[in-house]
Formats: C-alpha cells, structure tokens, sequence
C-alpha cells in the first residue's frame, strides 16, 4: 500500500513511523509533516489534499489532526474515490462541537457532566446567572475546536468569568459543566459504524507543571496501559460509552468511521465523559501505538473500508509505554522558536524520538512550535519504561526547553485508585 498521511505533529510522525514498519506498506508520504520524520517518509508541502493524493497515487489517506476532519477533508477525498481513515465532516461535529457531543450523549444514555451553553451575546446578567448554576469548583469550555487548550477548571470564579469574555470574543460560544471527579482515562476506540475495537486505555497529562500545575496544554506526556484501571474497566467504557454513541450515531444517519476518542473520568458511579475527539490523540497515540504488535496498516485499512468487523483480534507486546513531551520556552502562552535542538536527529526513530515543533536550518532541527520533540521509552514495568524514557530525554538538549519529570509518576507511586 502507499499510504498518506495528513498533519505534522509528533502523532502524525508515530502513525508515519509505525506504518513505515508494516511489511503491507510500500511507501509512506506526509502532508506537510516535519524535517524530523524525513528518514521514514516523503515529504510533501501543505495544500490540496485530494490533489495530493491523486498524486502519489495513495492507496489510503489517513487524517491526523481535526482540523482537516472537521473541515470535512474525508468527504472531498472519498467523493473523489479514495479510502479515507477518519470521519465525515458531519461525524467529526463529535468533538467539533461540545454541545452536538451533548446531545448524542443524552439520547444515547452516556453519562457525562450535565451543562449548559452560554452563547455569544449574552448579556453580563445572563452570564452571572449561569455560573450560579455551577462551582465550586467551575468547567469553562469553549464550544469550539481549540487543541486541548480551551478549557478552563477552576475554584476562582473571577477566572472562569474572564475565560467565558474571552472565548466569546473569539467568536465561539461557551459550555459550563459539572465538575467530574476522579481520575482521567483516555481510550482509543477504532469505530466502524456501530463496530467498535478499543486500543489500550491511557492517561494524559494536561498542565504544563509537574503535579497538574499551571495552565493547559496540548499534552505534556502521556502512559499506558493504566495499572490503576480495573479488569473489566476497558470493557465498561465500551459498552456504557463507546457503543452506545456509535449506535447513536447510526441511527441519526451520522455513522462514525475513524477513530474515537473517548476522554473519561472514573467516579464512584463509574466512567463519565469529559470529552469527545474525533481522532488520535497526541501525545497518547505515541505510546499506544509503541506497543501495538499487529501491523497498523491493515488495521487503518480496514477501518477505511468498512471492514472492521472482519479484523483479526489485535495483537500488543507485554508491558508499558510512556512518552514525555520537551517543549519550547515560553509554551504554551509564547514559546519561542528558532532554536537549535541536539540529541534528537532525523533518524531517530528507534531511540524513541517523535518530531513536532520542528523545522530544519542548515542541516539542523530548529524548534518551530510548542510542543517540540516526543520521547517514547518502554519496559515491562511503567517504571522501567519512565526509566528509559528519561534517560533518552536527558541526552536531548533545547535552550530554555522545558518537560514535566513526573509523566506517571503518580501511577507507579500508587497515588491513583477507583
């Protein structure tokens, strides 16, 4: 297969990676992608993707980012007869809006926070009436695409105040929910309308400072599979979660085809949903595709043409993964670029490394965003496998970069329990 594969980040480079590794596949291509995945796959400028895969003659086009997804980048391809990994524009509304989220959730019977929209143009009156309807502890969403950043949690109702000014001056209107309490679960579903397959659950790390300091980010590192989850916990979300909403979904003349992202958190009730995305996740994508055994091409494929059901059980190594993520100074609010990066090397694919942020100036790896470089380390304990992935950062070097010592820490101390 000759596959391409649309995005730039440390995701897009770990499903380059690991499709480069499937014996199925042939040629690997990136759209626009970055200077450090340039050992493992062809690089190609931004632009027209039906144009592009015309091009390289692409037997599947996978879709890394929502952006694209939400644009609706997988219909323009399939109209054009392509097999597309990923969602319809339609479909993608699954994260693309909080409040279509909402309302799959409650006619599916998902347990999720219960919530209430604030739309642009409400009065100052209006908005003091909704936050008396929440807190102490305020959930302020901004009802938008906004790259895991746009959400604020907190005790300070002055600070939720100038989060719901602020994402209504953006142009997009808020949600206000419930807090959840408990620990939070990522978990992968590959969905093929009411089909549903679960990769390995994992756990994020969203502040930027060690110990949930600090404002969000992207993702500042991510483990998996969870120790702390119970045996038949995977399957819970599944069937309270994950199927119902495909179901859903299908009834409502919206199939889902791609990749479902269910973020939970585990109360005393069992999971709740925190959030939908319509795609891989980064930066769990990084460690949950370091220890999936069978070969990822086929399984996008079959995914792409409706053939999930067929699919063979998937196969993973023993033990667990982790990645932490080295980020620029200044991030999230304004990191700063142009620095030269040392110890991590086009080409280093098999010492764990995933480029971002990066671009390439006189034969270097400069940083050019936030989120800089992924390290993936593995072991058969989650303690060995922090070992050896900060082991690995250590020998990375960025000027004023910066990354959280603590990625599972908590797990492996046996600090998080149901």
């Amino acid at each position: 297969m000759r596959i391409l594969v649309i995005g730039n980040g440390a995701r897009e480079h770990a499903l380059a990676y690991s499709l480069s590794q499937d014996p199925s596949v042939e040629e690997v291509h990136v759209s626009p992608g970055n200077a450090g995945m340039a050992a493992i796959a062809t690089l190609h400028p931004a632009g027209d993707a039906v144009e592009l895969a015309s091009e390289v003659q692409a037997d599947l086009v996978v879709i890394g980012p929502e952006i694209p997804l939400v644009a609706g980048v997988a219909d323009e391809l399939r109209a054009a007869g392509f097999a597309v990994f990923g969602p319809s524009k339609q479909a993608a509304q699954i994260e693309g809006s909080k409040a279509f989220a909402k309302d799959v959730m409650a006619r599916a019977g998902v347990a999720t926070a219960q919530a209430q929209s604030v739309p642009v143009g409400a009065t100052d009156s209006d908005i003091d009436a909704a936050l008396n309807n929440f807190g102490p502890m305020y959930v302020v969403k901004d009802d938008g695409l906004a790259g895991g950043k746009g959400v604020v949690v907190t005790a300070d109702r002055a600070a939720a105040l100038a989060h719901i000014k602020a994402v209504h001056e953006g142009g997009n209107p808020v949600l206000l929910e419930t807090f959840l309490d408990g620990p939070e679960v990522s978990l992968f579903c590959l969905v093929d309308g009411e089909t549903v397959v679960p990769l390995l659950p994992a756990q994020d790390h969203k502040r930027v400072g060690e110990n949930d300091e600090g404002p969000n980010t992207g993702g500042m590192g991510a483990y998996t599979p969870l120790p702390w989850l119970p045996e038949d916990g995977v399957q819970r979300i599944v069937d309270e979660v994950c199927r119902p909403v495909a179901k859903q979904m299908v009834a409502d003349g919206v199939p889902f085809n791609g990749l479902l992202y269910a973020g939970l958190a585990w109360g005393k009730n069992g999971p709740s949903v925190v959030e939908f995305n319509c795609r891989f996740g980064d930066p769990e994508t990084q460690a949950v595709l370091e220890l999936l055994e069978t070969p990822l091409g086929g399984v996008l494929n079959a995914v792409a043409r409706g053939e999930l059901k067929s699919l063979p059980e998937l196969e993973w190594k023993d033990g667990y993964a982790l990645t932490v993520v080295l980020a620029a100074e200044g991030y999230p609010e304004s990191p700063k670029t142009g620095e030269v990066i040392t110890g991590a090397d086009a080409g280093s694919e098999s010492k764990g490394i995933r480029a971002a942020g990066v671009a390439e100036e006189d034969g270097k790896l400069v940083s050019a965003g936030g989120r800089v470089i992924n390290v993936i380390g593995s072991g058969a304990t989650l303690e060995e496998a922090r070992d050896n992935a900060y082991r690995v950062m250590d020998s990375v070097n960025l000027p004023g970069g910066h990354f959280r010592r603590d990625i599972a820490l908590p797990a492996v101390e046996g600090r998080i329990s149901i």
